[in-house]
């Protein structure tokens, strides 16, 4: 059971890869697969280190440290349709689907993500649980990624809920960092690799 800071929240925010759904090693795969076209190196540790980071910054960082010119939508595009491959073997973090579960229909939810609202959908419906979420912020939705709060006060705008009543699900620094600064309560999801 995942444990939930007091208070008195009116929505929930949840990050999507690697909160509500172990999507993250499979995310590394399709990099890995898509990467190795180009020669890119992508070492694990820095995958997770960016972790939240929208598809087409880190296309755009990996081109600068290594020297490339790999064509940022291009890239996206294969790394998303690889992802999509993958899907059919992804499940949830039981601790937070606990948590949608027991707060559907009482609470609106959004999804804040740094991921495509194409593999956002993807992942949910993968799931069955899609339906379950009132707003959708994705990469498209905002010009400042996490840290900055700018994707958390949008999914708090959309869903007319004030910064402080909404509780986030994150299981990366940068959203944690982003919760903060929107000045929202927030709860870390351990990954299932951390145990």
């Amino acid at each position: 059971m995942l444990p939930l800071p007091t208070g008195e929240f009116q929505a929930y925010l949840f990050d999507c890869d690697g909160t509500i759904v172990d999507s993250m090693p499979l995310h590394y795969t399709a990099w890995r697969q898509t990467l190795d076209e180009w020669d890119c190196p992508f070492p694990e540790h820095l995958f997770y280190a960016w972790a939240g980071r929208p598809t087409a910054d880190i296309v755009a960082d990996l081109n600068d440290r290594h020297g490339l010119d790999m064509p940022l939508a291009a890239v996206v595009a294969r790394r998303e349709a690889r992802y999509e491959q993958l899907l059919p073997t992804a499940t949830g973090i039981p601790g937070v689907l606990h948590h949608i579960d027991d707060a559907h229909g009482r609470i609106p939810f959004a999804v804040v993500s740094g991921s495509t609202r194409a593999a956002v959908t993807a992942s949910l419906d993968a799931l069955g649980i899609l339906d379950r979420f009132d707003v959708l912020v994705c990469a498209e939705d905002y010009t400042r990624p996490k840290p900055d709060p700018e994707p958390f006060l949008r999914a708090a705008e959309l869903l007319g809920v004030p910064p402080r009543s909404c509780l986030v699900f994150e299981d990366a620094d940068l959203g944690i960092a982003a919760a903060a600064a929107a000045g929202m309560a927030a709860v870390r999801v351990p990954q299932p690799r951390q145990g």
